[in-house]
């Protein structure tokens, strides 16, 4: 690519100008933006958007994108008009149960950097002077959320973008996407060609149809969302002044799905109460001068708005005078796990979406996407948002119009962690799965596998009326069973299904230094051998951790983390002249301009057993004439070998600290290895266990999950993982940014927690509190079982991170005393794995 590249963005809304004025902030002034309708009221979802920017959320990616939002737009005025008023944001509770999630929501606050306060009925009211406090049990305020204006605060970066040499060009209908050699090399419009070296979509809800014109899955859904005013209020009259237009917090009502905020001396409402409205694009005019409508903006229906009414009456009793003046349906983009999509597409070279962004998080991501294009890889963690995260049948149409109708009914509603979507399911099954019904298995989703927590089959377990109880909260999407299983599991044997793990085969007589040049261990070892690395962008920050299994002299399998893995790989093999397809039938491409390395994504067509336990090797040496031995197996090693009639590759690995083997099959011959092990593992006490007890179980040896305890964001010897960088093997990606790094240079660490009280479980992502002030946060959480206590993991400042520290996590309000300890909690020796 040019070291100054032509760009095009396809879209003039908030995105496509917060894009270009930071692409041109970075030194890339080539830029030609290319809008359908009129700038800057373009007629997409910024036109009508509201511009409520409430920053609080879940992930903590988004919470920074949200942020910076605020920060930015705070500092831009249009012709001496704000862009950004800070009135604040105001979350009320109704029920108990979201006075609960408010307290749980402080906490994620205070956990990503965001100021918050939990308040009383009476403080809401005076906070909100509409409000009736006898109403509300109390609330959430973050003084720094507020209102942006999005068309001004587009037009204002849109200036400053062209001042810097960009160019805006209205009324231009993008009809064509061009390309040649997988590659994109320009844009073709109803006013003529624009030749680009990356393209840019950031066309809202218009996405799928600019996805198609260049061959690219936009899995989104366009949906109606209503929006009302209300006529003026005689409690408003002059209190609000015309240029301000609003004075009091931006609310929310989520128990009855509704938000609010001031015109003036107006109330606009916002519903997500009715039912979803899916909008189909070819129904949506292309915008028009002097159309009645905005394209984004469908015509009302008051039915749908009815309850909405008396409920916003009921809360705010000051619009019992007042009618509903005027409204609309306005168009919003959906995904299917509630993301925007972000990246490069996979179809097509230089061709990058962001799309599903709302206002909230306009301005974070266009900064995110200008150092993704820019330096090459984003500051911000967003593999949460990554278009390449989706498995293919989360691609398909009637997927993504159902999970992105259901995130819309569900967009207020109290998620737990652990909540799987009831519908479209099931959709992957292993080939264990009629066997795990049969004993009752309790399933929930990963990557639209059916995933077995727990198994009723084992409720008679010794032990299980032992097994502390926990939270509400923490109950959910949980049972006792899961720790009798993982007792039981370090008493025998146990079955594990680990077939949803993501299995890539890499080959070719290019595949070892492929491999060397991608990830940071040192792999060039004898057959048989199996190793953990780790995947690192340029910065030195954690793609991924994987397991590398040298199964022959040219071929490897690895165990993966998802899709983002498998895109890593096959991008890499185009940079090196691939052309994209190794001709095999499965997912993936082959690299190199002679095509010395294949990449294959081999999940579908295979399943995996874990078998641990103490008894393990009891189970599987009678089944074979393979040495199974320790002496002629060990740690870390692979073989493939016959157990009964079922070959399988077998790796000596244990991600839940005893001894035992990864067994891999082909997926037609997976029941049959289940039994033949179920068989002989009778007499030896065999049991299945979940996904509940492997966690636990996993936390007790201290073994990190990537995506939830270590990300981009964090660096090997920070997370701990120094131990699988050899910096003395040659080059690597991400080795650069680790020179001079190691475990005593950090200033932040992955650090083991014991909490005080064992019946205090937490869930992830709370604050953490030294010396009485927040200074972390908790990644993954679980009771060991085998230890007697509950562990947390969390990220604080090496300070803080010294056995014997204590700390404080805040769970629902309430300060848990915990203690940083020495890791692992179980079996530091390691003497039950190697044996």
């Amino acid at each position: 690519m040019p070291v100054h590249p032509k760009v095009v963005i396809i879209g003039a809304g908030i995105v496509g100008c917060a894009l270009s004025d930071e692409l041109t902030a970075r030194g890339w002034t080539d830029v030609t933006v290319l809008e359908q309708g009129p700038l800057f009221a373009a007629g997409g979802s910024s036109s009508h958007a509201p511009g409520l920017v409430f920053q609080t959320n879940a992930s903590k990616t988004m919470t920074e994108f949200a942020s910076y939002t605020v920060r930015k737009y705070s500092s831009l005025t249009l012709d001496g008009k704000w862009c950004f008023q800070q009135v604040g944001g105001l979350e009320v509770a109704t029920t108990p149960e979201r006075l609960a999630e408010l307290s749980r929501k402080h906490g994620l606050a205070t956990a990503w950097g965001v100021h918050s306060a939990l308040l009383d009925p009476e403080q809401c009211a005076s906070l909100h002077t509409l409000l009736d406090p006898s109403r509300v049990l109390g609330g959430f305020h973050v003084p720094t959320d507020g209102l942006a204006k999005a068309l001004r605060a587009g037009e204002a970066q849109a200036r400053r973008a062209i001042d810097r040499g960009a160019r805006f060009l209205a009324r231009h209908t993008v009809i064509g996407v061009e390309s040649a050699n997988g590659r994109v090399t320009g844009v073709r419009t109803d006013q003529g060609s624009f030749p680009a070296d990356v393209v840019v979509s950031c066309a809202g809800f218009w996405g799928p149809e600019v996805g198609k014109l260049a061959g690219v899955s936009v899995p989104l859904l366009p949906l109606a969302h209503q929006y009302v005013k209300t006529t003026p209020l005689s409690v408003l009259a002059g209190v609000n002044a015309e240029e301000l237009e609003a004075s009091k917090p931006i609310l929310r009502h989520q128990d009855r799905d509704l938000y609010y905020r001031e015109h003036g001396d107006r109330i606009g409402i916002g519903s997500y109460a009715h039912r979803p409205m899916p909008v189909d694009l070819g129904d949506i005019p292309h915008p028009e001068a002097g159309a009645p409508l905005m394209p984004s903006m469908q015509p009302f229906t008051p039915e749908d708005f009815e309850q909405s009414w008396e409920d916003s009456k009921a809360l705010l009793p000051a619009l019992a005078g007042a009618k509903v003046e005027e409204g609309f349906n306005g168009i919003f983009s959906f995904t299917t796990d509630g993301f925007p999509l972000m990246g490069e597409a996979p179809e097509l070279r230089g061709f990058w979406l962001a799309e599903a962004v709302w206002v909230t998080h306009s301005a974070g991501v266009a900064k995110a996407m200008a150092e993704w294009l820019v330096e090459g890889t984003p500051r911000t963690d967003v593999h949460e948002c990554d278009i390449n995260r989706f498995e293919p049948m989360q691609l398909a149409p009637t997927y993504v119009r159902q999970r992105g109708a259901q995130n819309f009914i569900e967009v207020y509603d109290i998620i737990h962690p652990l909540q799987p979507m009831e519908e479209p399911r099931p959709l992957r099954l292993s080939p264990f799965h009629s066997r795990q019904r049969e004993l009752g298995a309790f399933f929930l989703e990963a990557s639209g596998w059916e995933r077995p927590h727990w198994y009723e089959a084992n409720a008679a377990l010794p032990g299980i009326e032992e097994i502390p109880g926990r939270g509400a909260w923490a109950s959910r999407y949980w049972s006792p069973i899961a720790g009798a299983e993982a007792l039981a599991t370090r008493e025998r044997v146990a079955l594990f299904d680990m077939t949803a793990l993501k299995r890539l085969e890499v080959s070719g007589p290019g595949a070892l230094g492929f491999l060397q040049r991608l990830t940071t261990n040192q792999l060039d070892k004898a057959v048989g051998s199996v190793t953990y690395t780790l995947l690192l962008d340029e910065t030195g920050g954690v793609r991924s951790d994987l397991t590398v299994a040298r199964l022959a002299e040219h071929t490897f399998q690895i165990g993966a983390n998802g899709n983002l893995d498998l895109d890593w790989f096959t991008r890499h093999l185009d940079a090196d002249g691939s052309d994209g397809s190794d001709g095999s039938g499965g997912s993936g491409g082959s690299g190199g301009s002679d095509g010395s390395v294949h990449v294959r994504d081999i999940t579908a067509g295979t399943c995996c057993l874990g078998v641990w336990g103490p008894l393990a090797r009891d189970l599987v040496q009678p089944l074979t004439s393979t040495d199974f031995s320790h002496k002629g197996f060990g740690y870390f090693k692979a073989k493939q070998a016959h157990l009964g009639h079922v070959p399988v590759t077998a790796m000596r690995l244990s991600y839940v600290g005893e001894l035992g083997w990864e067994l891999y099959t082909t997926a037609d011959l997976g029941a049959k290895l289940w039994d033949t092990l179920w068989a002989a593992g009778k007499k030896l006490g065999i049991l299945a266990a979940g996904r509940s007890a492997f966690n636990s179980m996993r936390l007790e040896k201290g073994y990190r999950s990537w995506g939830t305890d270590m990300t981009t964001e964090h660096n090997p010897y920070e997370a701990g993982l120094g131990f699988a960088v050899r910096m003395d093997k040659g080059d690597f990606v991400g080795r650069e940014a680790l020179v001079g790094v190691s475990e005593q240079t950090v200033a932040r660490r992955l650090t083991c927690l014991v909490l005080d009280d064992p019946q205090a479980v937490v869930m992830g992502k709370e604050p953490v509190y030294v010396d009485g002030a927040p200074a972390g946060y908790v990644t993954s959480a679980a009771y060991g079982y085998s230890v007697g206590a509950s562990i947390a993991y969390a990220w604080l400042p090496s300070a803080a991170a010294a056995a014997g520290t204590r700390v404080e996590v805040e769970y629902f309000g309430e300060l848990l005393s915990a203690t940083v300890s020495e890791e692992p909690l179980f079996d530091p020796a390691m003497a039950r794995i190697r044996r």
